[in-house]
């Protein structure tokens, strides 16, 4: 690709889930810093413009409705690189999805002479590794690794320049999340809990799930913040609230996402499944402990600066059955998570928080 000159737009694409999106911020905002005088456009999903916060200057994030009847289908995406290319002539487009309809949207641009750079999600080797039989069990590149190849392959190389949405050593204020809760009383210690996934197979059994949130509430000033969804997840976790006063549930309440990720900044520790929650408190720089169930950290979708030390999981041989934990369990038990002791998540938690 041609050199790029001061002031030339970067146009990059990531629709899809939370924890997909919230991957791709360390690397974009890495690509902010390091190119401070180009100006980075990101395309995503309405409800996920608010996880970009304290975003660079040179950083605009656009909600584009792709299921709306303006962006849907191969005329929506015409009308999408119509629309980008008269209103910030890109000098190139990153895709991060390589989906349908971001395929699509850099073949309108292409035709226009602006070049594209894709992702490779190594399909195949991820199918290596979650077949029944014959695993080829090693680690794929991680998905932010896999951005910044993007981003090196559009002309861009990267090094990373991201300390967590608040900065190295920075807190969000207190009033950002002032709707939530009052601030931090000294000394006290905040766990937040997300107990839940989009699918079974990464979800610990909410009635071992209950056994360490009692563990967790019965130690000395620890407050226990329950996070979800409406319906039944709501439910749940009100009930646990009430049997358990240092609980907070959270659940159903919709505060955002701005402040949400305000108050995992000061959350002394967050205990995930694999699921967005882990990669939201991970870029607030909360220290992260997540389970894994039918999914595995080989897949490559681990949250910023996790370690394996942060990870619980059994060596069980059927693992990983599946990348996103979409597919119905093999043994029919789901031992992958049933295995994992309460007692073994409570103490790595209380570790982190000592």
């Amino acid at each position: 690709m041609k050199p790029f000159r001061d002031g030339d737009t970067i146009l990059v694409s990531r629709f899809s889930a939370i924890g997909d999106v919230a991957m791709t911020v360390p690397v974009v905002y890495s690509a902010c810093r390091c190119y401070p005088r180009l100006r980075f456009v990101v395309l995503t999903r309405p409800s996920m413009v608010p996880i970009f916060a304290c975003a660079p200057a040179n950083l605009t994030v656009l909600g584009i409705d792709v299921k709306s009847a303006t962006y849907s289908g191969i005329g929506g995406m015409r009308r999408l690189a119509g629309e980008m290319r008269r209103k910030y002539a890109p000098a190139a487009f990153v895709d991060l999805h390589d989906v349908l309809r971001t395929q699509l949207l850099g073949l309108f641009l292409r035709l226009h002479g602006v070049p594209c750079a894709r992702i490779d999600k190594a399909r195949g080797k991820r199918r290596a590794l979650t077949r029944r039989s014959d695993k080829v069990m090693l680690p794929l590149t991680g998905s932010r690794d896999r951005y910044a190849e993007t981003f090196a392959r559009a002309g861009l190389p990267l090094e990373e320049r991201f300390e967590g949405l608040y900065g190295a050593r920075g807190k969000a204020p207190a009033e950002a999340f002032a709707a939530i809760t009052a601030p931090k009383p000294e000394g006290e210690r905040w766990i937040g809990i997300a107990p839940f996934a989009a699918h079974e197979g990464k979800i610990y059994p909410p009635e071992l799930m209950e056994q360490v949130v009692a563990a967790l509430c019965a130690e000395p000033r620890v407050r226990v913040f329950l996070l979800g969804g409406g319906g039944r997840e709501q439910e749940v976790l009100s009930a646990w609230a009430a049997r358990y006063p240092a609980a907070t549930c959270l659940a159903g309440k919709r505060y955002g996402f701005a402040a949400e990720l305000a108050l995992f900044n000061h959350l002394d520790c967050m205990l995930t499944m694999d699921s967005g929650n882990m990669h939201l408190a991970a870029i607030a720089a909360t220290p992260t402990v997540s389970i894994w169930g039918a999914t595995h950290p080989y897949c490559g979708f681990t949250a910023w600066r996790q370690t394996s030390d942060d990870f619980i999981q059994l060596p069980v041989p059927c693992r990983p059955c599946s990348v996103f934990g979409n597919k119905p369990c093999q043994r029919g038990d789901l031992m992958c998570l049933r295995a994992i002791r309460p007692d073994t998540v409570a103490a790595r938690v209380l570790a982190k928080i000592d």
